[in-house]
């Protein structure tokens, strides 16, 4: 062989695939049966085949897929015919639980901060449940135990230009009186400092950040979080009489305790059921946010 042949080898091995450990390659597989492009009882592609794609030994590919298997993702896996998509299992009783917000919403949040681009989307009566929900994570980059690059926050509210469905006097009242008032006063102060505490993270830490309001020109019936374009989290608002002081007077209103919502979560690859729930959740709140919403003031002027 000739020195000129042998340096246009050495030349194509230098621009070959780049190795990869053993768990990149099952983070790859993991991905693409969470995704669907691998389906259940489909046959995995022979290892010497995966060890051609990724540029691997077998030895990385064998311990990929035994990790698969470990999770239950993978079935048949051996030396000898090629690994079959493993038919989900019936989620446990736990990871599908309704939670009250206060209760299922803040792990979330936090878990979504763990990547390194941060998306949420909400639509809500009020931010109270979003902006505690993500005290914790904030905690969390200011301790330096993380730091994502980019957040992008999205926010659905109703107008202040609306007859209120609730909260409302019980008796009606033709403008909401001092029951419009107050919420309207949650709602702008909520968002002022959901928007302060997430803006302020480009001062101390560099972050990309980007927190949006539109305001809907009806009452949410129910709430949603979408987190990272890959889990939805629904809950419906539950109407209660209750009674409350404004100044001298004292009203009964028809309220929902948004905090105490349930919040039901779908996960995006968690079969066919969820995975559309998510797809469909993201739809529906880009069409209201692109099309009927309007900008929001989070202020407390007319």
């Amino acid at each position: 062989m000739s020195p000129d042949h042998a340096s246009v080898n050495e030349r194509k091995r230098a621009s070959g695939p780049p190795h990869r450990s053993h768990h990149e390659v099952a983070d790859e597989l993991r991905d693409r049966i969470r995704s669907g492009e691998l389906r259940p009882g489909q046959r995995m592609p022979t290892q010497a085949e995966l060890a051609v794609e990724f540029g691997v030994e077998r030895g990385a590919v064998r311990q990929a897929l035994r990790i698969l298997q470990s999770e239950q993702l993978l079935a048949n896996v051996s030396k000898g015919s090629p690994a079959t998509v493993a038919a989900p299992s019936g989620p446990s009783p736990d990871a599908v639980r309704p939670e009250p917000t206060m209760v299922g919403l803040a792990p979330r949040i936090a878990a979504a901060f763990q990547a390194p681009h941060v998306e949420i989307d909400a639509l809500c009566l009020t931010s109270v449940s979003l902006t505690m929900a993500i005290g914790e994570p904030l905690r969390q980059i200011h301790a330096g135990g993380r730091k994502p690059a980019k957040v992008d926050v999205r926010v659905l509210l109703p107008s202040r230009d609306i007859d209120l469905a609730f909260p409302a006097p019980v008796e009606g009242d033709a403008d909401g009186g001092p029951v419009h008032r107050r919420w309207l006063d949650q709602r702008n102060a909520q968002g002022q400092v959901l928007r302060h505490n997430l803006l302020a993270l480009r001062r101390t830490h560099n972050i990309d950040v980007r927190v949006e309001f539109r305001a809907l020109p009806f009452t949410p019936p129910v709430k949603l979080y979408l987190l990272n374009g890959s889990e939805a989290l629904f809950a419906y608002y539950t109407l209660a009489k209750r009674g409350e002081e404004f100044g001298q007077e004292y009203l009964e209103m028809w309220d929902a305790q948004g905090t105490q919502s349930m919040l039901f979560p779908f996960q995006q690859g968690d079969g066919l059921r969820d995975t559309t729930f998510v797809e469909q959740s993201h739809l529906w709140f880009n069409a209201l946010w692109e099309t009927i919403s309007q900008d929001l003031r989070l202020n407390p002027g007319p």
